[in-house]
């Protein structure tokens, strides 16, 4: 018997120290988890604000200077130099400069050189590759591949991608409407159009150049932030169906978003280490894409948390049905 009653306590005592699943954990239990918890769903509008803030100053930069688009969008000459010896960026940049041009380049190995450009005159062709033999290196000119883009193939490029971001946005509409409901799907297109007029905004203050990579960031931070936003959600589903009368759907919401929050922050961490050491040790065709994915990411991990998840909170307590306000404490 005694040994009997010692086994069930043993059992009584290991029953104890399992830890729930995550699904399981209370409100209660998930703030105590946090450290730096704070109310996240209560505190909606001042995410909404800052937001704001930082989307106004972009629209009206649109508005006034518009983006400083680069041949790929206006048109422009690409030269394929092979040179006949090793040779790098920094010269090329000097030879381009030492004519008054401006352009990107790109690196194709140690000889091998790809030069985008304003649309260039026989003279000035002239002049920009008799500065590259003498600042740059040598090069056969019967190699030399040259390429003209006019005005209609930027524009051309320009229309595809408007086109390219508004059937990312109704396929994710429908893919989120499928999997969650309508709400949700709403509330995370307006999250990723947050997260692109963001981008495209801060190009537009600082006048930072935009060539086609820049497309290929907006369509990545696209997946990305989608990608974020429905892990939220995913939670937020399955918290809500354990919900019982009397619950909030606010505080719901809440418990949610910081169940997700250390996968949000790692991840969102990871990826900015990556594209800031791209920006930094890539070469001048990179820099481009990893700028504008680094603004896209950061800016996606926070409309994820803040803002995706908060648009479904007004959403639902407005116009879908007016539960219980959240009772958490800030």
């Amino acid at each position: 018997m005694a040994g009997k009653t010692t086994d069930n306590k043993v059992i009584k005592n290991r029953a104890e120290t399992v830890t729930p699943a995550a699904g399981d954990l209370t409100y209660d239990q998930v703030k105590q988890e946090h450290k730096l918890y704070f109310n996240i769903v209560k505190r909606r509008y001042i995410w909404f604000a800052i937001s704001l803030l930082i989307l106004i100053p972009g629209i009206i930069s649109l508005f006034i200077q518009g983006l400083n688009l680069g041949i790929d969008f206006t048109g422009g000459t690409m030269l394929d130099i092979k040179f006949n010896q090793a040779v790098t960026q920094q010269k090329i940049t000097k030879a381009l400069e030492s004519v008054g041009l401006a352009g990107t380049v790109q690196m194709s190995g140690d000889t091998g050189a790809l030069i985008r450009t304003s649309f260039l005159e026989d003279q000035k062709r002239d002049e920009l590759l008799s500065a590259l033999q003498k600042d740059a290196g040598t090069f056969d000119p019967g190699n030399l591949k040259e390429d003209k883009v006019g005005p209609a193939i930027g524009a051309e490029l320009r229309s595809g991608a408007v086109k390219a971001i508004a059937l990312a946005s109704i396929l994710i509409l429908l893919y989120v409407s499928v999997r969650f409901r309508f709400i949700y799907a709403v509330s995370g297109v307006v999250a990723l159009l947050h997260d692109i007029f963001v981008t495209i905004g801060i190009f537009s203050i600082f006048q930072w150049q935009i060539d086609a990579t820049f497309i290929a960031a907006i369509l990545t931070v696209f997946g990305y932030s989608i990608n974020d936003t429905v892990v939220i959600y995913d939670r937020i589903r399955e918290n809500e169906k354990r919900m019982k009368k009397r619950d909030s759907f606010e505080d719901m919401v809440d418990k949610s978003v910081w169940q997700t929050m250390g996968r949000s922050i790692k991840t969102v961490g990871t990826v900015i280490i990556a594209l800031f050491c791209i920006y930094i040790l890539g070469g001048e065709s990179t820099k481009v894409f990893a700028l504008a994915m680094m603004i896209g990411v950061f800016s996606g991990a926070y409309s994820s948390i803040f803002t995706a998840s908060q648009i479904v909170v007004e959403v639902k307590t407005r116009f879908v049905d007016k539960k219980k306000p959240g009772t958490a404490e800030a």
